[in-house]
């Protein structure tokens, strides 16, 4: 049994009924500045954590009880914006506003550059590219260049031109897609790399904030500033029939949370600040700077489960390898300007067990 397993007196689907996050598990020893990044390594539940205070924290975590600890920290020369897995597991690879891209070997517990940007790097992704399935880092910056690093040379393999500067980026399977300021998306065929396949504009009407490409690699979620998602497919027959937009991360100015427009139309609206797709259903998350998270089924076009504020914005989340742990942190977002960057902001990672009524597809 697991502490992933314990939870069978918590609610199911539907409504929040505040009760389901109050058996979270809290990371121990959290980073003392703004989150800016997690991820779980693809092999086995470990945590690796980006942050403002130009560190990168790798936790592990035990399934059976959620008891964790830290298992290794390094550092950048300024603020850590992205933090990614090698494929393997046994690698960590880091970008930030030292414009530096960085390796981190667990077993040696040694850091190298392999990288740098003329301009903060703002994302790292692992990837396979071409037939071969060379395994390679990309990184993007605002430096509007992607760059390709074999970790053996402190050149790149290949740059890429964008049409702006990198906000963010995904990769699944022979997919990456990059959002750039001003609304560009850029889509590159992994399996030519070294150019775009094909650049468009967002659907949505304001600043990309997030993309999240499905498990499958035949499509991308993209959230934008005002409480906004766009399911996309790479193939625009399916794009024709699949695709559409959704509202969410909005509230009532009387304070209930609506997804449809309320009698006299008024609401808050929050960034959507981070989308995660579950490996294994290929269901995902939204996260905002409201404090609240969401589950999704975006094939059946319905909302899965609606989780309780938080009182604090959501920067990032992610899914562990097999998704039965959902993280999330807690941190200030910097949505709301300086002046709400209060000392007693919190600075927290939280670890959510996942239920399949919350999280796996209904039947219809």
């Amino acid at each position: 049994m697991s502490f992933l397993g314990n939870r069978t007196n918590t609610p199911g689907p539907g409504p929040s009924t505040g009760q389901e996050l109050v058996n979270d598990i809290t990371i121990n020893n959290p980073p003392e500045d703004s989150i800016s990044d997690l991820s779980f390594s693809p092999v086995k539940d470990l945590l690796a954590v980006a942050s403002w205070d130009k560190k990168v924290r790798i936790y592990e975590i035990d399934s059976n009880t959620g008891n964790n600890q830290g298992l290794a920290l390094y550092e950048h020369e300024g603020p850590v914006l992205s933090s990614r897995w090698s494929i393997d597991g046994t690698k960590v690879i880091s970008g930030g506003a030292d414009k530096q891209v960085k390796i981190f070997d667990l077993a040696l517990q040694q850091q190298q550059q392999i990288g740098i940007h003329d301009a903060p790097v703002k994302s790292v992704r692992y990837v396979e590219c071409g037939p071969t399935n060379t395994q390679v880092v990309v990184s993007g910056s605002w430096d509007k260049t992607l760059r390709y690093w074999d970790m053996r040379s402190p050149q790149p393999i290949s740059t890429v031109a964008l049409p702006e500067r990198v906000y963010c980026m995904d990769a699944s399977q022979k997919l990456l897609v990059v959002g750039c300021a001003e609304r560009h998306i850029a889509i590159i065929d992994l399996n030519n790399p070294q150019q775009i396949f094909k650049t468009s504009m967002s659907p949505l009407k304001w600043q990309t904030r997030t993309i999240a490409c499905y498990p499958q690699g035949n499509g991308f979620a993209i959230g934008s500033i005002e409480s906004r998602c766009a399911i996309q497919y790479i193939d625009e027959a399916e794009q024709s029939k699949l695709g559409f937009s959704f509202k969410c991360h909005r509230k009532q100015i009387n304070g209930t949370t609506g997804l449809r427009s309320s009698t006299n139309g008024e609401y808050n609206i929050y960034s959507v600040n981070h989308i995660s797709f579950h490996p294994v259903y290929g269901t995902f998350s939204t996260a905002g700077s409201d404090g609240t998270f969401c589950f999704w089924d975006k094939d059946a076009r319905q909302r899965l489960k609606n989780f309780p504020s938080v009182n604090c914005t959501i920067p990032v989340t992610g899914f562990n390898n097999n998704g039965s742990i959902f993280a999330y942190a807690m941190s200030y977002d910097w949505s709301q300007g300086h002046q709400s960057n209060r000392p007693d902001y919190p600075n927290q990672i939280k670890l959510h067990a996942t239920k399949d009524e919350e999280i796996k597809q209904k039947k219809k």
